[in-house]
């Protein structure tokens, strides 16, 4: 579960306070599936973060149960200092892996990403596909109760994209995921629930198919 408690999120510009978030309460419960959407430039990245813990709100408070990814597709979730390896094996000392399995672990994490001689470099040289592939290649493996997808499936090439799908399907199985995606026909096919961002407001729908409907509407009287 994810609960937001009167959250609000700003960032500081030369305009005043952006606002992604003001004062939202929602609550994303377990074996959830939700798909977000919201227009370019709203905030879906940082909603993401917030979700993760990765970033923090400006105000109010954020309440999760279970063990939660990192969010996958962004590259700030990795050190860009520190080559693919040693980013893998960092991830394995956070997640409390036992040290007899770090080698066996992170051998299949430089297996999965296949990003060659790169893997031995630092991250700050990766292209953003590379990143991704090592982004991925880590959290596939742990087991988490909740995954935090940001636009993941639109990067990378063909047969990575169709591997990276065949490795999340055993996971979402048993898991509950957050995802962000343009592509809303893949959302209606993978995701039971959905949460709409504009305007600085998250609204969270039980019907990704009713969430869809208040987004296009939403572009329509943008337009």
């Amino acid at each position: 579960m994810i609960h937001l408690e009167h959250v609000s999120k700003y960032y500081a510009t030369p305009r005043g306070r952006h606002w992604v978030l003001k004062d939202v309460t929602l609550t994303i419960p377990d074996i959830a599936r939700v798909g977000v959407v919201g227009p370019n430039g709203a905030g879906k990245s940082t909603l993401m973060r917030l979700f993760a813990g990765v970033d923090a709100p400006n105000k109010g408070k954020i309440i999760r149960t279970g063990s939660i990814s990192w969010p996958m597709g962004l590259a700030q979730s990795m050190h860009g200092s520190l080559t693919g390896k040693e980013n893998a094996r960092f991830a394995c000392h956070i997640q409390g892996l036992d040290r007899n399995k770090i080698q066996t672990t992170v051998a299949g994490i430089q297996e999965f990403a296949d990003i060659g001689k790169y893997f031995h470099m630092p991250v700050r040289t990766y292209s953003s596909g590379m990143k991704a592939r090592l982004n991925f290649a880590i959290a596939m493996a742990f087991d988490f109760d909740c995954y935090i997808i940001d636009e993941l499936t639109a990067v990378g090439d063909k047969q990575f994209r169709e591997k990276s799908a065949a490795a999340f399907q055993g996971k979402r199985e048993e898991s509950s995921f957050i995802k962000v995606s343009h592509n809303l026909n893949e959302l209606k096919k993978e995701c039971n629930m959905g949460l709409v961002l504009s305007n600085s407001k998250a609204v969270l729908y039980p019907s990704i198919t009713e969430a869809i409907s208040v987004y296009e509407d939403f572009l329509k009287n943008r337009a």
